[in-house]
């Protein structure tokens, strides 16, 4: 894997083909859920790929039976009772859909199982969304207090 995705540690990053980037949402056991830094990483990923010549299209799905739980409960619990956690989460949440809808790949998500939260709104961007008959797409944003993407 080039160096470009060296530093993203919670994001599952390689190349099933030429030209072809696979993120994967990888920690099965929480079905997919992201911490704060996996949820870090999946709104600035998209700067790093507008600008890789060696990707063509973007593939995301998750590991196991689930695409993303969304937040895990750490995190979650983390945005209910930081303001400044709450704040730096609400910012990252907008760069993930304003990168996501400006980076110039074409990105296509496949979807299984729970798709819930930060992943939803990455499943849902995508310029195609491919959802199985086992996804169960979720928002429990307006229970945080925040709109969704």
């Amino acid at each position: 894997m080039p160096d470009r995705y060296a530093h993203y540690r919670k994001l599952r990053i390689d190349r099933p083909d030429e030209r072809i980037l696979r993120i994967t949402f990888d920690d099965p056991k929480t079905k997919n859920a992201l911490d704060a830094e996996a949820h870090r990483e999946l709104a600035y990923i998209w700067r790093d790929i507008a600008m890789d010549p060696e990707t063509s299209v973007v593939l995301v799905t998750g590991a196991g039976d689930a695409f993303s739980a969304g937040g895990s409960f750490d995190f979650i619990e983390a945005i209910t009772c930081d303001p400044q956690i709450r704040l730096r989460a609400w910012k990252e949440t907008r760069d993930l859909v304003y990168n996501m809808i400006d980076c110039s790949r074409p990105v296509v998500s496949a979807m299984r199982g729970p798709a819930v939260g930060a992943g939803l709104v990455v499943g849902l961007l995508a310029d195609v969304s491919i959802a199985s008959e086992t996804a169960r797409i979720l928002d429990g944003h307006t229970r945080l207090g925040v709109a969704a993407g």
